[in-house]
């Protein structure tokens, strides 16, 4: 669990054009690490009133800082065991929008990412083994509008996905900046 009171004494700090303060970030880490807690817990644990807990939850999601609760769900535990960064080259007459929407019709496709450099798309996708990594490329490559495409297998993910370093990072920030 990460402790973030630590990097938020005193500061008011920005947040995705959002000003947070030491309790939002308690609050951020709190729910990061058990996301399952209730208002009320939170407010205990926090050792601030109910209403405060729960407004400022609220403003937090109105601003699109926090944008979900949902579980986190492990793609290998659902039996697919292979990760793979699939890059693209798309026909470009329409933009990226209509590929995009194709290619969130494939259950695998995790996420996709309009790009720069000599790629304009870049997916992360799951399967269940290598032969069906290559299936489930083949669907990427049957998409009206994908002209070319390049995969990278991961090995591991020494660094899975987070974002609380970005909220402890930020008023290390400020105290750089004039």
């Amino acid at each position: 669990m990460h402790n973030l009171s630590s990097y938020h004494s005193k500061y008011r700090v920005v947040l995705y054009s959002m000003t947070i303060d030491d309790l939002d970030a308690r609050l951020i880490s709190l729910l990061t690490a058990e996301p399952r807690l209730g208002v009320l817990e939170c407010s205990r644990r926090l050792g601030v009133a109910r209403g405060t807990v729960q407004a400022r939850l609220d403003r937090l999601i109105a601003r699109g800082v926090i944008t979900g609760f949902g579980p986190d769900v492990s793609p290998a535990a659902l039996g697919y065991d292979v990760t793979a960064f699939v890059s693209m080259e798309i026909r470009q007459v329409a933009g990226h929008d209509p590929v995009a929407h194709q290619l969130a019709r494939i259950p695998e496709v995790l996420e996709v990412h309009t790009i720069t450099g000599d790629s304009d798309l870049l997916c992360r996708v799951v399967a269940r083994t290598n032969a069906d990594l290559q299936r489930v490329i083949d669907q990427i490559v049957d998409v009206r509008g994908v002209l070319r495409t390049n995969s990278i297998i991961a090995l591991d993910t020494p660094v899975p996905y987070r974002v609380l370093p970005l909220v402890a990072d930020v008023p290390r920030r400020e105290q750089r900046s004039p």
